[in-house]
């Protein structure tokens, strides 16, 4: 695997170290329990953290990061623009806009900055969800040069080369995926382009879009009820009868296998087992092996005892999002974006990924015990450091003394 070059202040000794020796115990990825780091008091208090086996930062979001800060230190004095935020996570935008890098869009696509400002000599970095070929053509009519920085994670491109394949092959192509998520608008331009293209964010849509392939629902209801997700001249009758699912990346395998599932049911159903292969492809291999070994590595840490799970990563990423909802099955789970949520060792800052508000909450660790249990999580946009900072602010809150 490629080492890439981004700024040290990233990286956590404690975690490379974890994560180091785990790769040396496991070099091909067979185990997915966590790590262990116990912290002890004089007085005999045990603190320990149960670390996935896999977090943080994975090859896409590395090597966005690299490249942009390539970017910065190749051009000097240049106008340096983004197209939008690089990863999820607040941290790592911040600090390139505070070397100067500036979002000509937020994250639902609105328009910050005015395509008149932005000439050819400026650089335009492409983040790592990748952009629409509506924009792509809109920069290269300004003249920017769009693959000098282009930061596009290879597996999202991977979705697109398979989406351009089932669609020479005259499949529909059905993405599972957030409608208005920068990777799944950029996804659906490109398969757009010569296949018709339907966005589904999840099973209950799914059911819905099997009802219409049965003849279930009338067909009219259909533009209604999946407006703004359809590509254009989308026939529900002759659209439908070939298919192949692919996804956003950063979303749950186990709900794409099950929306898939739930799809080439409802094919078997209407065209026979024996003609399967010719309503519906088999699409698996699109799915981020980052995305599937850190959902992985989660069911690894639900395999085990906890007191309860803290999830780090920024409130708007998608992947960190899908960790936060399996942990929450298993231990009483939260969700912070930096050390700076643990106010004290009975007040935090947790995110609700159901009403979507930031709450406080109170007297979240065991009392009276001599033994506390955490296991620890983030997402891929992530860095290394921000969980090292949650581990080191635990152990100081509980004055741990010693690491075995």
């Amino acid at each position: 695997m490629k080492t890439f070059n981004i700024p040290d202040f990233y990286r956590s000794p404690i975690i490379s170290e974890v994560k180091a020796k785990r790769k040396a115990e496991d070099p091909r990825k067979k185990d997915f329990t966590p790590s262990k780091l116990i912290l002890t008091r004089k007085d005999g208090f045990v603190l320990e953290f149960l670390i996935a086996r896999h977090f943080g930062f994975c090859y896409g979001v590395e090597n966005a990061i690299e490249i942009a800060y390539k970017a910065i230190y190749e051009n000097p004095g240049k106008k340096i623009y983004l197209l939008s935020q690089m990863i999820h996570n607040a941290g790592v935008n911040e600090d390139l806009q505070a070397h100067g890098i500036e979002f000509i869009q937020d994250t639902k696509g609105n328009q910050l900055i005015s395509w008149d400002l932005i000439s050819a000599d400026d650089i335009v970095i492409i983040p790592a969800f990748g952009t629409t070929l509506e924009i792509e053509k809109v920069l290269t009519k300004i003249g920017v040069n769009v693959q000098a920085y282009n930061t596009t994670c290879p597996f999202v491109e991977k979705v697109w080369n398979r989406s351009d394949k089932l669609g020479s092959d005259s499949h529909s192509i059905l993405i599972h995926g957030k409608s208005d998520h920068e990777e799944t608008r950029a996804t659906f331009s490109h398969s757009s382009k010569n296949a018709p293209s339907l966005v589904i964010k999840d099973l209950k849509e799914a059911l819905v879009l099997c009802d219409f392939i049965l003849g279930n629902r009338p067909k009219e209801e259909f533009y209604d009820v999946f407006l703004g997700k359809f590509s254009r001249g989308f026939d529900v009758e002759k659209d439908l009868i070939k298919v192949g699912v692919i996804n956003q990346t950063t979303m749950l395998a186990s709900d794409t296998q099950e929306i898939t599932e739930t799809i080439r049911a409802a094919m078997v159903q209407k065209f026979g087992l024996e003609n399967i292969k010719e309503h519906i492809a088999d699409t698996r291999d699109t799915l981020c092996y980052a995305t599937n070994d850190n959902q992985s590595a989660t069911y690894g840490l639900m395999e085990e005892k906890a007191d309860l799970a803290f999830v780090i990563g920024g409130y708007n990423s998608s992947n960190t999002t899908h960790l936060v909802e399996l942990l929450e099955q298993k231990f009483p789970t939260y969700y912070m974006k930096s050390a700076e949520e643990i106010k004290n060792l009975n007040e935090l800052e947790s995110f609700n990924i159901h009403t979507k508000l930031l709450e406080n909450k109170r007297d979240f660790f065991p009392k009276n015990t001599d033994n506390v249990k955490i296991a620890i999580t983030s997402g891929a946009s992530c860095p290394d450091a921000i969980v090292e900072q949650v581990i080191q602010k635990i152990a100081n809150l509980f004055e741990v003394e010693r690491a075995n």
